[in-house]
């Protein structure tokens, strides 16, 4: 509820006339102008969520920490990079930005990957273990935070995706599971506004939400759940780099029906 509760309030906020200013627009897949209220409206729901379900679960202190952390580093980050990136020259995926680095050119998105980095590795210290420990979970964190960017590619498909894994980690319960029920809350409150492609996440709201969602994983007392997770995610941030996810929603009828489902008839 808090998490819903801090989404809407933002959301209003950010639609009055005097702060508007605050939320611009981006054009998404079919060009049109689509706020970007959203993303700081996603952050907000999940930091109020995550303080909510620590206040009732104070054993869980140092887990709503490393949430906030990274929740409000990645949004701010993303940000950034939702504000900024138009005005440089166009880097797609990991290897561009890498690679523009490289090149002497650092990108927007080469920040928020870094912020995410340095993020992650600090939310990982405070869950505990020594370097390495920190180390992989903090890779999990940012990780899952930037795989769940590369799937905001269509309205509603970030939220639906962030709802599915968040409630199967808050049912798995844990430390970890009062983060998962503010991601799963933040991304519902936000659900129809976004399929309606009233608003969008964004990187910010994105990031956000994958920041919570790696956090929670993170968190889990099972070193075969991190260690799984982090080879998935980084298997598929991997593949992102030469399969569309699209096209792979796209030739699956189910996968298809589900991320068309709640959507504008013109925007499957």
């Amino acid at each position: 509820m808090a998490a819903g509760a801090a989404y809407a309030a933002t959301t209003r906020a950010l639609a009055d006339g005097r702060v508007s200013a605050v939320a611009p627009t981006a054009t998404n897949f079919r060009g049109r102008a689509v706020s970007l209220s959203g993303g700081p409206a996603a952050v907000a729901g999940v930091l109020a969520g995550t303080v909510a379900a620590t206040a009732a679960a104070p054993r869980t202190a140092g887990t709503g920490v490393a949430a906030v952390v990274v929740t409000a580093g990645g949004g701010g980050a993303g940000w950034y990079d939702d504000t900024r990136a138009a005005r440089q020259r166009h880097a797609k995926g990991l290897r561009g930005h890498l690679t523009a680095l490289a090149g002497g050119t650092v990108t927007t998105g080469a920040v928020k990957l870094g912020v995410l980095g340095v993020g992650g590795y600090a939310a990982g210290r405070v869950l505990g273990g020594g370097r390495t420990d920190a180390l992989l979970r903090g890779a999990l964190i940012a990780g899952t935070a930037n795989l769940v960017n590369l799937l905001d590619l269509r309205p509603g498909r970030a939220a639906k995706a962030t709802i599915a894994a968040g409630s199967v980690l808050v049912l798995l319960g844990g430390d970890g599971s009062g983060v998962a029920g503010a991601a799963v809350g933040a991304a519902a409150a936000g659900l129809r506004s976004d399929l309606a492609e009233v608003t969008m996440l964004g990187d910010t709201g994105a990031n956000a939400l994958g920041a919570a969602l790696g956090v929670s994983l993170a968190a889990s007392r099972a070193p075969v759940l991190r260690l799984g997770a982090l080879a998935a995610v980084t298997a598929l941030t991997l593949a992102s780099e030469r399969v569309s996810f699209s096209a792979v929603i796209d030739r699956s009828p189910r996968l298809h029906r589900i991320d068309a489902w709640g959507r504008r008839a013109d925007a499957t």
